[in-house]
């Protein structure tokens, strides 16, 4: 995600996977339900998500869909179990999000067309559901871990969620889906701590903000600063020591990303002790990515992907929920996030 002063409709090229791939993430589509017995790995995702449409030129395209659901479609993820994303209840968006906040991204949604809810908001015919199925992913996904159904689960969706505020729509974001997530883990499945750790490029200044008072919910971030939405310094840290920030400068690459997860990020997290780790899985710190600054190549992914892998199996059992949010160069989404999920597998 990124702010207003970087979206200019057509200023970036747009966006495509090549029709083999197409097809192959159509056929990968059609697996959904077709899932493993207690699979280690859970896949979420819902083809409402290619109906989310902002238009030619916007870097939150369909095709970044696409070419994830093209990856997975390789062999060696036959036995993914997959499922598909639900449409959230409205009770679990009330969880985090007011009454008005909710009527006003309905009242907007169009028939047809396209309708602006800010300068990088847009609603096409399809997002609302895309949006509320995301947010019902968020929330499968909790339940399947929490109920012990699968170790893990990666919820592939759109439009992504942690700069959504309580009462705002922002940078691309319409529902928090991590947040969402979270809530839903305390008040269905009686979670005492739920841990958030952020890796996109942007910083979720939204997580923060609805977090900020909540005890039982920690929230740790890796971003570009100074970068959008200028939120994410290290003096943060929350009303009860629960904001953990860790900015990263532009052009920094994996080496100072992962000393940045080994001294300040992983030591909170492990003795936060959490029953729970979320994660915003945002991409888009690639090396490659239009939106970002920084360096990052798939291993990198790899190695903090199994990191938060040894703190969760030490502190709850290995449960993490892992949810899509930035990485705007599909190709390279694609195969980050192949590699995230291999990980989480133990592949």
């Amino acid at each position: 995600m990124s702010g207003a002063e970087q979206f200019i409709p057509g200023a970036w090229p747009e966006l495509r996977v090549t029709r083999r791939a197409a097809l192959a993430g159509a056929a990968s589509l059609a697996a959904f339900g077709a899932r493993a017995e207690t699979p280690a790995t859970l896949f979420v995702s819902h083809p409402a998500a290619l109906e989310h449409d902002p238009g030619p030129g916007w870097p939150d395209s369909p095709e970044r869909l696409r070419a994830i659901f093209a990856a997975l479609d390789q062999a060696r993820f036959a036995t993914l179990g997959r499922v598909e994303a639900p449409s959230a209840a409205r009770e679990a968006l009330l969880r985090v999000h007011t009454p008005e906040h909710i009527a006003r991204i309905e009242q907007a949604a169009p028939k047809e067309g396209r309708s602006h809810l800010g300068a990088d908001v847009i609603m096409s015919a399809g997002t609302l559901e895309a949006a509320r199925r995301a947010a019902g992913g968020a929330v499968a996904a909790v339940d399947a871990v929490m109920r012990k159904e699968a170790r893990n689960a990666f919820v592939a969706s759109r439009p992504p969620g942690h700069h959504a505020r309580e009462d705002g729509v922002m940078g691309f974001c319409f529902f928090n889906n991590a947040a969402i997530a979270a809530r839903h883990a305390i008040a269905a499945h009686g979670a005492q701590r739920v841990a958030i750790v952020d890796f996109d490029v942007h910083h979720g200044n939204g997580v923060q903000e609805i977090f900020w008072n909540e005890k039982k919910v920690l929230y740790c971030s890796t971003h570009q600063s100074p970068h959008y939405p200028g939120t994410g310094a290290v003096t943060e840290t929350g009303a009860h020591d629960n904001i953990v920030n860790a900015p990263l400068r532009k052009g920094d690459g994996g080496e100072i990303f992962r000393e940045a997860l080994k001294t300040r990020i992983l030591p909170r997290l492990d003795g936060f002790a959490p029953d729970l780790v979320i994660i915003c899985a945002g991409f888009d710190a690639h090396i490659h990515d239009p939106l970002g600054g920084l360096r990052l190549v798939e291993e990198d992914y790899r190695d903090v992907t199994l990191r938060l892998m040894e703190t969760a199996a030490r502190r709850c059992d290995g449960r993490i929920v892992s949810l899509l949010e930035g990485g705007y160069n599909p190709q390279d989404l694609a195969s980050s996030v192949a590699t995230h999920i291999d990980a989480l597998r133990g592949a």
